[in-house]
């Protein structure tokens, strides 16, 4: 299955803790089928302090969610929508938003 996601879409949360939230896309990890979106499913983490952290303590970070969880936001329409692939005459494959039919 292809990530129809990319790193830096715009995306709004669908289900969860977090729904109704709008956040960037910060990474994505195809192969589980998760993406990290921006103040999203945010976790604490007890860090020791190292050499490279010196002082240690609860450091607050984001989590990967399911990319089912998300659905991408269109500028051109501004509304939340299903993103299809379609292929140009020259053979580019190419992301279209199925509301508008714009090329993202």
């Amino acid at each position: 299955m292809s990530m129809r996601i990319k790193k830096n879409d715009t995306v709004k949360v669908i289900a969860g803790n977090y729904k109704g939230k709008m956040g960037r896309v910060l990474a994505v990890f195809p192969e589980q089928n998760r993406l990290i979106v921006e103040g999203v499913n945010l976790i604490k983490r007890h860090t020791r302090p190292s050499q490279r952290n010196q002082k240690g303590g609860i450091i607050t970070k984001e989590a990967p969610i399911h990319i089912s969880n998300v659905m991408f936001k269109c500028n051109r329409c501004n509304a939340v929508v299903k993103v299809a692939t379609r292929k140009l005459e020259d053979g580019k494959k190419v992301r279209i938003c199925k509301n508008c039919g714009e090329i993202i």
